[in-house]
């Protein structure tokens, strides 16, 4: 069986590691989401400021990163993995004790998105474990952690009914300092660790095609995942008039169905390739996307967005299917680079939810334009593999 064979061919524990960093760090990287009817509630927000405040640390996460993709390639997985839990805990215990103004809730969103860079390092320790054809399920594996936005979605909003959206910023660091404590003892670098190289032969990769063809990929699928993940509790409250708590519900819902198929779009990647995969979920995602525009009854939007949310997890499997096939000497880099394209897509969707909620005064702009976003990737990536198949030609051509 496959699952078994991950036993023998790479590091169980490092993977284990791996996932319950990204999980952990997830879950934190998505709380202003999850707590955003109670903070957006305490501000008095528009609907504009509502989908900027909660894509902030997407943003950054955005950001950060690139600075951890290179760390984890210059210093290694496991020392960059540990850092970044460390400075974690800063945003957190600033919200905690204080997060009373909106300039304090900024630069505690900008913090936390060091947590969303967390991708960075999870899934290059994870790739440089296994071989090729192993490494569609365990990043799936490792990438699953994205399932830490369930925690925060449905454990966030009923703690904060009891203890306020600041004490649950507290209460998240119980987890993260449990998850520390168990990677410090049973994470290790993979053997296979490059050696450093200049800061400048980083940049080498944005040079290539390809680069440019997975970060707008990505930013369709990641984005789409964890924009919808932040955005969704708002959008239940403002539209179908939920009570906060069974918001937080209806969004872990919506969020199960993301996270926990990612592995599969990475398995039956590995079956029939990333790029067959992602054009059918291209034309699923943009089918459900329309649907939703129509903002039918609250069943059936749940329904769409379910399976919507199913074709974005899949999606990310897909798309890191095929990354490491074609940058394995630069994967911590392109990791980096390629989820701070997932991140920029993922700050922008909530901001073109809130901006055209207020210009049109309904939602169903901006998943219209989210449905036509879908077409355009599924597009792109026709052009992307005819890209491929070509240089695959010329390539036998001159063997």
């Amino acid at each position: 069986m496959k699952l078994s064979s991950l036993t023998k061919a790479g590091h169980a524990p490092s993977l284990l590691a791996s996932f319950l960093y990204f999980d952990i760090s997830f879950m934190i990287w998505v709380l202003l989401g999850a707590l955003g009817v109670y903070i957006t509630e305490d501000f008095n927000l528009s609907p504009a400021e509502k989908g900027m405040i909660v894509a902030i640390p997407i943003l950054a996460g955005s950001f950060f990163r690139l600075i951890l993709g290179v760390l984890t390639d210059r210093i290694g997985p496991r020392q960059t993995a540990i850092g970044g839990m460390l400075v974690t805990m800063i945003p957190l215990l600033w919200g905690w004790l204080f997060g009373n103004s909106m300039s304090e809730l900024y630069f505690i969103g900008i913090l936390l998105g060091v947590a969303g860079a967390s991708f960075s390092v999870a899934l290059p320790m994870a790739s440089r474990w296994y071989p090729p054809h192993l490494q569609g399920l365990a990043m799936g594996i490792a990438g699953a952690g994205n399932s830490g936005t369930v925690l925060a979605t449905l454990f966030g909003p009923r703690l904060a009914e009891n203890i306020g959206w600041n004490g649950v910023m507290g209460i998240a660091l119980i987890p993260l300092t449990l998850v520390l404590i168990t990677y410090i003892f049973i994470a290790k670098n993979p053997p296979t660790q490059p050696k450093p190289q200049p800061l400048k032969n980083y940049l080498t990769v944005f040079k290539l095609k390809d680069t440019w063809y997975f970060c707008l990929l990505y930013s369709v699928t990641f984005g789409g995942f964890v924009g919808l993940t932040s955005f969704l509790s708002i959008f239940f409250v403002d539209q179908y008039a939920l009570s906060k708590i069974q918001a937080g519900d209806f969004v872990t819902l919506c969020v199960i169905a993301g996270s926990f198929v990612r592995p599969i779009g990475g398995f039956i990647s590995d079956k029939i390739g990333g790029a067959t995969l992602l054009k059918f979920l291209f034309i699923i995602l943009a089918g459900c996307m329309f649907g939703i525009s129509t903002l039918p009854s609250l069943t059936l939007v749940t329904i769409l967005l379910f399976v919507g949310m199913m074709c974005l997890g899949m999606g990310n499997g897909a798309v890191f299917q095929l990354v490491p096939q074609r940058f394995q000497k630069e994967i911590g880099v392109i990791t980096g680079i390629v989820g701070a394209a997932g991140g920029v897509g993922g700050f922008f969707l909530p901001n073109l939810l809130g901006s055209l909620k207020q210009i049109t005064g309904t939602y169903a702009a901006g998943f219209t334009v989210y449905a036509c976003i879908g077409i355009a990737a599924l597009i792109l990536l026709i052009v992307a593999q005819h890209s491929w198949k070509r240089a695959l030609s010329l390539k036998e051509k001159t063997a």
